[in-house]
């Protein structure tokens, strides 16, 4: 896609094992409206439905998708959809999953939703294999590439130790509401991708963060101030090794699980008790808690566990 295209289509024109401890209770759903800034509970765990169900589930408990998106705002939603690979492989989020938050997006009166990701494999191809550009464009939403390095805008991340700046695509920036959508799995450098691994999709150069001590610069990146709005977890399926592509469908388990949250890192914290770890065994968790980004210490947050 040409930048001019871009431009007017996109922003650029102005716009396991521990798991069952952790979700062991099921929450009440009740009716509440979300006053600027507060949410009734830290994380809503949901666990024992389909993708797009438990989402309802969830996005319900914390007053709906009009506690996080109003009328005529813009919203950019970042899911995994780093490989070329089906949704049974658990390399990509959910497309399900990724289909029903653009629809309560859109719902809630955004003006427009648009999905990209910085692809490993070939955009084009890791888009339509995904599921997720089928799933998107049936609910209304806009697919936006993020192939080239034009559509990204250098900028400093202050608190950085090791990422000092890094150029951002321009849809993260411009947007009114960004909501970041990852899939749990292995990952053989960063040991899992959750919330805070997945933004090195919205970022050109991710070599950068590999060489350079990759826990410092994920942590570094999460203290950037546009953070997501709103995090949500898909661990429907989780890919339990040979990550982050996976190599067969043997590499799957399927969970049927749902976080959400605004803290990056006590979804991440909730999202290793999934894989059958603990929050400090991954170190851009601890760093980030340390850098003031979120709280890992799950024992302090007020959850609403869900199970259907």
């Amino acid at each position: 896609m040409k930048r001019r295209v871009f431009l007017k289509t996109g922003f650029g024109a102005g716009l396991a094992a521990g798991a069952a401890a952790m979700l062991g209770g099921a929450g009440k759903l009740t009716a509440w409206s979300a006053p600027p800034g507060e949410l009734p509970y830290d994380l809503v765990a949901v666990k024992g439905g389909e993708p797009d169900m438990m989402f309802d589930k969830a996005i319900s408990s914390l007053g709906g998708m009009q506690a996080f998106v109003k009328k005529g705002q813009s919203v950019v939603v970042k899911p995994n959809i780093g490989w070329d690979v089906s949704p049974e492989r658990a390399g990509n989020t959910n497309p399900l999953l990724v289909k029903r938050i653009v629809q309560q997006c859109l719902a809630a009166g955004a003006s427009a939703v648009y999905v990209f990701d910085n692809t490993c494999d070939k955009w084009d191809q890791c888009y339509a294999t995904s599921g997720i550009k089928q799933a998107v464009t049936d609910a209304g939403g806009k697919m936006v590439p993020g192939n080239q390095e034009s559509y990204y805008q250098t900028v400093e991340i202050k608190l950085g130790k090791k990422l000092q700046s890094t150029k951002v695509h321009e849809l993260i920036l411009q947007s009114d509401v960004f909501i970041n959508v990852p899939v749990v799995k292995h990952h053989s450098s960063a040991g899992l991708t959750l919330a805070m691994k997945n933004l090195m999709g919205v970022v050109w150069d991710r070599m950068f963060w590999h060489r350079n001590d990759l826990q410092q610069c994920i942590a570094d990146y999460a203290t950037f101030y546009r953070k997501p709005d709103l995090n949500v977890v898909d661990a429907y399926r989780i890919l339990t090794r040979n990550g982050p592509r996976g190599v067969s469908p043997a590499d799957v388990s399927l969970q049927k699980q749902l976080l959400v949250s605004a803290d990056m890192v006590a979804i991440d914290a909730a999202a290793t008790r999934i894989f059958g770890k603990e929050p400090y065994d991954i170190g851009h968790i601890r760093i980030a808690e340390q850098m003031g980004v979120g709280r890992a210490d799950l024992n302090s947050l007020n959850i609403n566990r869900i199970i259907l």
